[in-house]
């Protein structure tokens, strides 16, 4: 594997912080593998990462204060070696686009389950619940 694309809905919260764990451990790992993020969505395309994903990754010291949304497009599907949606509402998305290198992030050690979107929970807790199980997801996902 050479690349990976990490896609959710607006590429403000999950995916970025999924690109950035990745990329530390990628860094740490001493690996060669390439890595972003998408949105299927555009109406944040521009923007940084959310607050609270800046600060809760930098919690962990992962820095994506200088990533940018962008939406997902086509050309992605043959750019990349695979392409990683974060729930299952983006995996259908992404599947109805005609992605065939697509899996879901939770598929790597946590049964298939939906990589919740923060937004939906009160407060903070809920962005470090999500790095949490990002992180974890991401890490299995590199060591296979």
């Amino acid at each position: 594997m050479q690349s990976i694309l990490f896609v959710c809905l607006g590429n403000i919260c999950r995916s970025p912080i999924a690109e950035g764990v990745a990329r530390r451990l990628i860094e740490q790992r001493g690996h060669n593998i390439v890595v972003d993020s998408a949105g299927t969505g555009n109406w944040h395309v521009g923007e940084t990462p959310c607050e609270h994903s800046v600060a809760v990754a930098r919690n962990h010291d992962v820095d994506i204060s200088q990533l940018r949304a962008r939406q997902v497009k086509k050309a992605d599907f043959t750019t990349f070696d695979l392409i990683v949606a974060l729930d299952q509402s983006n995996y259908r998305d992404l599947k109805a686009l005609g992605c065939q290198n697509l899996v879901k992030l939770g598929d790597y050690g946590h049964g298939g389950a939906d990589v919740p979107d923060p937004y939906f929970f009160d407060g903070f807790e809920g962005f470090e619940n999500v790095y949490t199980m990002i992180e974890s997801c991401v890490k299995e996902l590199l060591n296979r």
